[in-house]
């Protein structure tokens, strides 16, 4: 599966924010830090908690629930690099959001 469209560039989270995209059978969580954009997927190992609800802090994505930190750069936990979440490709064309779900970093 190639790049498939998620949102449009108007619909990105502001920065230092995060938000839930659908995607598929999946539900993605979109961060901007510092303007930069990264895509993960959106449930917390922890307790499945929402990612894209949460927040932003010091460059990680903190889950409402409970408070774990993940780096939206590489999907790692703050507190045990050993648990990681996927991290995908993420691109914008054309004013459109394209993630590519195959790519898992």
């Amino acid at each position: 599966m190639p790049f498939v469209k998620i949102a449009s560039q108007s619909d990105l989270p502001a920065i230092n924010e995060a938000k839930e995209f659908p995607c598929g059978e999946k539900t993605i969580c979109v961060a901007n830090v510092n303007g930069t954009i990264t895509a993960m997927d959106n449930v917390c190992l922890h307790r499945g908690g929402p990612l894209g609800q949460g927040v932003i802090e010091k460059g990680k994505v903190v889950c409402p629930w409970h408070g774990w930190a993940w780096d939206p750069v590489t999907g790692q936990a703050v507190h045990n690099p050993a648990a990681k979440l996927n991290v995908y490709p993420i691109k914008i064309e054309n004013e459109e959001v394209l993630i590519d779900l195959e790519s898992r970093g």
